[in-house]
């Protein structure tokens, strides 16, 4: 997993001094045999035979490699990059210098796919009710996830009840475009489309079912999305039309499901990942949201919704959970004011507790993608 786009490199090269060997074992098959023992801690397979090995240059007892990872969002890069190194100082390597590179695989294929070609991974977002954080975990990741480099979109799927243009500040925004196509809007990064931007005056949406399905069908076949590594889609609170006629209409290489403690909110997350199941959707994990409050003056943390729900949760169901998200005043007021806490734009976006937590949920999403991607590529290429 790694932390730059497909087709850059680090800022500045891995350099790490290791005492002097035997050089003359510095051979590009040597270094290859080497690097075929070191694995991707998620996918479980080695650099080589996952083709992640790009380049290798050799100049005394200095060693640039090229490695091509599967993700910008990289949870275990560190890893990587230290075994790598340990790998062949053993060949006699005094300095290993690694430029990263990433390629982010597909997860999905089919005749669905068509309706999004340019889309290599979809990602639902979803809760089983409403006021538990879902659109604020839905923007955040997809923020974070641009941050790190990927191309991302954001489909705000709520068609009745649309938040992420305010969250992401771009109320009052419209489409455009060229007869039925039309243009996302941007903003940190990301690209969005919502039934907001459609809109004039905040008049509210009051359609049945066939009308919701008929916009995101239309959200997904008419809008440039262009190339994008992750689609994130906001659904709307349970178990109704939207999050029914998404999964019918494209795949969905997997849905994270926010909660909060509280138990009539784990009662409702059981409903959500239940409706996944049935749609044979997977359910990568699960978020809890709220978890706790640090008292800014004197740094006690206050269980407000409750405490261990997530884990008895995702025990009881055999989940992950992704991760936990303090209650923070700052999460708010970036939401509110269309700066979201893992943007660049936000004061405390560097320093807030709920901001990390965001940015390394993430991280852990686009590597469980990748492990999820990695049987599709490994068919592609045999």
């Amino acid at each position: 997993m790694l932390c730059y786009p497909r087709g850059t490199v680090a800022s500045a090269n891995t350099e790490r001094k290791i005492p002097l060997t035997m050089v003359d074992q510095l051979t590009d098959a040597n270094i290859m045999a080497a690097l075929s023992q070191v694995k991707d801690p998620e996918i479980g397979k080695d650099l080589v035979s996952l083709g992640m090995v790009k380049a290798i240059e050799i100049t005394g007892s200095i060693v640039d490699l090229t490695v091509e990872l599967t993700t910008p969002a990289c949870p275990l890069k560190a890893k990587i990059e230290s075994d790598i190194v340990d790998g062949l100082a053993a060949l006699g390597a005094t300095t290993v210098r690694v430029d990263w590179a990433s390629n982010v695989k597909r997860s999905f294929g089919g005749p669905a796919a068509d309706l999004i070609p340019g889309v290599k991974n979809t990602i639902a977002v979803a809760s089983g009710k409403g006021g538990v954080g879902k659109t604020t975990v839905a923007v955040n990741l997809a923020v974070s996830l641009a941050r790190d480099g990927a191309r991302v979109g954001l489909l705000d799927a709520d068609i009745t009840g649309p938040n992420v243009p305010m969250m992401m500040g771009t109320s009052g925004s419209h489409v455009t475009g060229v007869g039925s196509r039309v243009n996302p809007v941007v903003a940190h990064g990301v690209q969005m489309m919502s039934i907001e931007y459609f809109l004039t005056g905040g008049a509210p949406v009051i359609w049945r079912g066939p009308l919701i399905h008929s916009a995101i069908q239309q959200f997904l076949r008419d809008v440039e999305w262009g190339e994008l590594d992750y689609l994130i889609v906001d659904l709307p609170p349970g178990t109704g039309d939207a999050a029914l006629s998404l999964s019918q209409l494209i795949p969905l290489s997997g849905a994270v499901v926010v909660t909060t403690p509280q138990e009539v909110s784990l009662l409702d997350a059981r409903k959500a990942i239940a409706m996944f199941n049935k749609v044979n959707v997977r359910t990568i994990g699960v978020v809890e949201n709220m978890s706790g409050f640090i008292c800014p003056d004197c740094g006690t943390e206050h269980d407000i919704f409750g405490t261990g729900g997530a884990n008895s949760l995702s025990r009881e169901l055999g989940l992950e959970v992704l991760a936990r998200i303090p209650l923070e005043p700052a999460v708010r007021t970036g939401g509110d004011a269309g700066a979201p806490i893992t943007s660049t734009q936000h004061p405390s976006s560097d320093t807030s507790v709920a901001a990390a937590a965001l940015r390394e949920l993430a991280r852990t999403v686009a590597g469980r993608i990748s492990v999820i991607a990695e049987p599709f590529a490994g068919a592609r290429a045999s």
